[in-house]
């Protein structure tokens, strides 16, 4: 047999490596983005898995040798696919920093191969801790002069992980497959990738999930809005993959998928957004300044690159340092305006909330931004300005205050109606349940109003502490009376934990003798003694297949009387769930109710 670390110089300078393609797939076109590059030795020998052959490069000092190597091999393999989308290349980032390495290497195979470095993503694994972070920057600089884009991959998985990326700032982060793996069964990984989500946006990256292998793994990506996907659900690697998405391989895209809004009081972000046209962040300086002498009422720019935003330019900035010398434009004219990037820009999606994007700005505390960027699904479409978010903001609050209930200062019945209203208008999926307290007039008669309001106050704090994301939305309608909307899945287990968290803390406003008891005695409502258990929660639910056919929360308000109803027959607390399903026609059955009941 022969010598592995032998075989290992044989197979780098004889290039008997096979480079293997998998798709990355956009979820909003679904359609193929990139391919990344993927690296076999060869199939007869003990070096034929990856892992195998990059730590036998690492013990033997080869690591820089194969690297490239394998980037040869990929750009020209690469060339020869009949695709014109992005290439994710792996390159080892210790090979990266090394000073000593060749420079122009990856540019000549890019050369000679026909392919620009506009389309190739440079992607960075993090098996090994980042020590020098100046060192890397400068290396990603060198390659980002030149066009190439950034990618962090196994995010999650590394020694570091979110240091490296707000060091970094890579234009791609991909999510370790651990936390997409069963997330459609699993919240907790669901909010992380919500989590990262959110960082995502505010560090103008797109998330890409790695590791989907089923159609549930899919729709919660889509779901939470990630960019780009990629798994053997969708095409195992290849070399010669596939150029589109086998028909029938991903669920039709779902109306409005895209457009679930975080579901505050208020509106949404793209009712200030300004649809100004946006230029290139390699237009030079003297263009620019014919732009804003042009138009007197443009004060800000976007600064755009193959629709990606990437910062603005402000009027009064610009122009301040243009003419900060006699010799501003002589120095600068000819210049690109993307120097004139102080920070960063904040970006948000359209369909966020105005409430949701203040709270983010003022997190923030960037004082030197009057203005921020608008995206749908990571693509440019707008700006806004801090002043008109303002203005929105005071206003909202405003009528939000005429509409709170005053002792829970939870949205009441007019602004949740509203909600509802627009929310079966787009057609998006929800699940809306009906709180009512069970015993609660008998409580209120013994124990006083006082009381009865810390019981009310109970089961809002109750229902807020126990909600799945900021998404699901709790609403006082009056009295003992809530109501819930659920956009997230988990509605379920969140309506088992708010009866088992109230029962055990509604117990506590009894005194020791009524709770040893199990209630207290009251005269009912005819007047006639009687003895009443402890305070319960009823709930009754309304699934989104029994809202098909529905149009206003008019119709929702006999579907969730009816289920609460139900309910309240069950001793104890405890829910029960409409399950209507319905007809081709759009009609319901009636019928075809489900009961699911719990007992405490």
């Amino acid at each position: 047999m022969q010598d592995p670390a032998q075989e290992l110089v044989q197979i780098i300078e004889k290039q008997q490596l096979t480079s293997l393609f998998q798709p990355i797939v956009s979820t909003r076109e679904r359609t193929i983005y990139a391919y990344e590059a993927l690296i076999r030795g060869p199939s007869d020998s003990q070096l034929h898995n990856p892992v195998s052959l990059f730590s036998l490069a690492d013990q033997q000092n080869l690591s820089a040798q194969l690297d490239h190597a394998c980037r040869k091999n990929n750009i020209e393999q690469f060339s020869k696919l009949p695709f014109d989308g992005k290439l994710f290349l792996n390159i080892n980032p210790l090979v990266l920093m090394d000073k000593q390495a060749s420079q122009g290497r990856t540019l000549n195979y890019l050369e000679q191969a026909g392919i620009t470095p506009s389309r190739v993503v440079i992607e960075l694994t993090e098996y090994h801790p980042f020590h020098d972070f100046n060192l890397i920057r400068d290396a990603l600089l060198h390659y980002r002069k030149m066009g190439f884009e950034i990618a962090l991959d196994d995010l999650g998985a590394g020694y570091s992980s979110l240091r490296v990326w707000t060091e970094l700032l890579p234009d791609y982060v991909k999510i370790d497959r651990h936390f997409i793996q069963d997330i459609d069964k699993d919240p907790v990984k669901r909010n992380f990738v919500r989590s990262i989500q959110t960082m995502a946006r505010a560090t103008n990256c797109r998330v890409i999930a790695e590791g989907i292998e089923t159609k549930e793994e899919f729709q919660v990506m889509e779901e939470l809005g990630v960019c780009f996907i990629q798994g053997y659900f969708l095409a195992r690697p290849s070399t010669t993959p596939p150029t589109k998405i086998v028909n029938g391989i991903l669920p039709d895209k779902k109306t409005n998928n895209a457009k679930i809004p975080k579901l505050h009081t208020g509106p949404r972000i793209d009712s200030i957004m300004q649809k100004i046209e946006a230029i290139s962040p390699h237009t030079p300086n003297i263009e620019v300044l014919d732009l804003f002498q042009k138009n007197s009422d443009l004060s800000v720019l976007p600064l755009v690159e193959n629709n990606i935003p990437k910062g603005l330019v402000y009027k009064d900035k610009f122009l301040s340092k243009l003419f900060a010398s006699r010799y501003g434009i002589d120095l600068y004219g000819r210049q690109t305006v993307d120097q004139f990037i102080e920070t960063p820009p904040i970006i948000v999606d359209r369909f966020d909330t105005t409430e949701a994007v203040s709270q983010q700005i003022t997190d923030l505390q960037h004082d030197s931004h009057s203005a921020f960027m608008v995206t749908e699904n990571g693509e440019y479409c707008g700006i806004a300005t801090v002043m008109d978010l303002l203005q929105i903001i005071t206003t909202q609050q405003i009528k939000n205050a005429q509409h709170a209930n005053p002792l829970t200062l939870l949205p009441g019945i007019t602004p949740i109606n509203q909600m509802i209203d627009n929310m079966l208008q787009e057609k998006q999926q929800f699940t809306l349940a009906y709180f009512d307290l069970d015993n609660f007039k008998p409580f209120n008669d013994i124990y006083s109003f006082a009381k009865g309001d810390e019981a009310i106050k109970l089961v809002a704090e109750t229902l807020v502490a126990a909600r799945d994301n900021e998404n699901d939305i709790v609403g006082h309608i009056g009295g003992d009376d809530f109501v819930m909307i659920f956009t997230s899945q988990n509605w379920e287990n969140c309506c088992k934990k708010i009866l088992a968290d109230f029962d055990r803390q509604a117990k506590l406003l009894y005194t020791p003798e009524h709770q040893k008891a199990g209630g207290i005695k009251a005269t009912d409502r005819s007047g006639k003694p009687c003895f009443f258990p402890l305070l319960s929660l009823s709930i009754g639910i309304v699934t989104a297949d029994a809202m098909v056919g529905c149009t206003s929360h008019l119709e929702l308000a006999d579907l969730l009387a009816e289920s609460k109803h139900q309910a309240k027959k069950i001793k104890g607390s405890s829910y029960f769930v409409n399950r209507r399903h319905a007809t081709e026609s759009g009609n319901l059955i009636v019928t075809a109710s489900e009961p699911l009941t719990m007992h405490h």
